[in-house]
């Protein structure tokens, strides 16, 4: 099963930083419902199993750049935080550019928990499988990243920008159950080949 890190992130959302001093911030990160422009919809309480204690709030999903810290729960909407900046130059300068509208809204960085073993998935009808990975109905929360304004391609949602999601590694990994694409030319199946074994070894984490 792949456990890839995945980013999801929205354009129009509720996020509130502190006018005072104090460097306070909370808002919605997740919400519930939506269809996002990979297909994909958080169902509510899809975070139920993977919420503990405090998270970094990251910039721009990058973990060597924290900005400050946060605390995270679910409501019937969506998955909401709150936390503050770091009093550091780089969570003063995130508060500054959330505030200025440079770098204001959220993305979030999860782990798929809720799909099956790949046996399973490769047994299913082509319709089940993809309502399967269009559904994320459970996840583990791994950090909230204040990102840049209109990452996404799609009004309404912006998406994780490091995708090696369970359906891409459908096209790189041989399953039997799967029907074969047709034989590429040989440099093709040369570049083909060295996908599959980064996406076998990063199965295999």
């Amino acid at each position: 099963m792949s456990t890839e890190l995945e980013f999801r992130s929205l354009e129009d959302i509720d996020w509130r930083v502190g006018e005072d001093g104090d460097g306070t911030f909370e808002g919605l990160a997740c919400r519930y419902g939506v269809i996002d422009s990979y297909g994909t919809t958080f169902h509510p309480r899809a975070f139920r199993k993977g919420l503990k204690g405090n998270y970094a709030l990251l910039f721009m999903h990058s973990p060597y750049q924290p900005v400050g810290t946060f605390s995270a729960e679910e409501r019937d909407d969506g998955l909401y935080i709150s936390g503050r900046y770091d009093d550091t130059t780089a969570g003063r300068d995130a508060r500054t550019m959330a505030r200025s509208g440079s770098a204001s809204e959220l993305s979030v960085g999860f782990v798929r928990t809720d799909l099956p073993p790949w046996e399973k998935l490769a047994e299913m009808s082509d319709e089940d499988r993809e309502a399967t990975l269009a559904n994320i109905k459970g996840a583990r929360l791994v950090e909230v990243s204040q990102i840049t304004a209109r990452m996404a391609a799609v009004p309404g949602s912006k998406l994780k920008t490091v995708r090696s999601a369970l359906g891409d590694l459908y096209e790189q990994v041989d399953a039997p159950t799967l029907p074969e694409p047709a034989a590429p030319p040989a440099d093709d199946r040369r570049m083909a080949d060295r996908r599959r074994r980064a996406a076998l070894l990063r199965l295999g984490s």
